[in-house]
């Protein structure tokens, strides 16, 4: 995969500042259609076949972590917060707005580290970020783990569960928002919450999407 010449210019030239759907005290640089950003993230990493720039979309599951955590701040006030495959930095931008002491953006998308600086500044938190894979290693030692729309694929939902739930076992809070992708679980998580969060055809199959907060117990 080519490096990239500077993906915070790429992100302002291609994105705009616009206030999220389910949770609008957060604004976040966004796209505006799938496909032309989708064609231009091939064409600036020179790979075909990618998938979606995940970073540049508010996804309904962190849209629904978001406002839950903006709505429960006791879930975050004061804690060291990691925001799994965090993509724009969504959650980590809620969970500092919430009031947690710090906030991990973890993701391995090449575009995402610039995302989330962008949009840090543009909400005025600060954010940490790790590159890396961190299924490779043992989850670390934060007090909350939140992990939007992670359900896609078979084998990486799997993974990261398995991943969570070793989390949890240690002691850390993990909280789960999904819009009722295909593999999600369907049992053995706690119900927090429901959210009827907008979103776009071009992203889901319907342009009201019900997505809901869940705790591994």
């Amino acid at each position: 995969m080519n490096v990239i010449a500077d993906p915070a210019a790429f992100i302002r030239t291609n994105t705009r500042l616009q206030p999220v759907p389910h949770a609008p005290e957060i604004t976040l640089w966004l796209a505006d259609e799938v496909t032309p950003i989708w064609r231009l993230t091939e064409e600036e990493l020179g790979e075909l076949g990618l998938p979606p720039p995940f970073w540049a979309f508010a996804w309904a599951g962190g849209q629904a972590l978001a406002r839950y955590l903006l709505d429960h701040p006791q879930e975050v006030a004061g804690k060291q917060v990691l925001d799994f495959a965090a993509g724009s930095g969504l959650v980590g931008v809620a969970a500092m707005r919430a009031g947690a002491a710090c906030a991990l953006c973890a993701d391995i998308d090449p575009f995402c580290e610039a995302a989330v600086a962008a949009n840090a500044q543009a909400n005025g938190v600060a954010l940490d970020f790790v590159g890396h894979d961190l299924l490779n290693t043992p989850p670390p030692p934060v007090d909350v783990i939140c992990a939007g729309d992670i359900c896609y694929e078979k084998p990486m939902t799997e993974a990261v569960l398995a991943w969570l739930g070793q989390a949890r076992a240690a002691g850390t809070r993990v909280l789960i928002g999904d819009p009722g992708r295909t593999y999600f679980p369907r049992s053995g998580l706690d119900f927090l919450a429901e959210y009827r969060v907008p979103t776009t055809r071009e992203l889901e199959d319907q342009e009201i999407k019900r997505a809901a907060v869940w705790a591994l117990p």
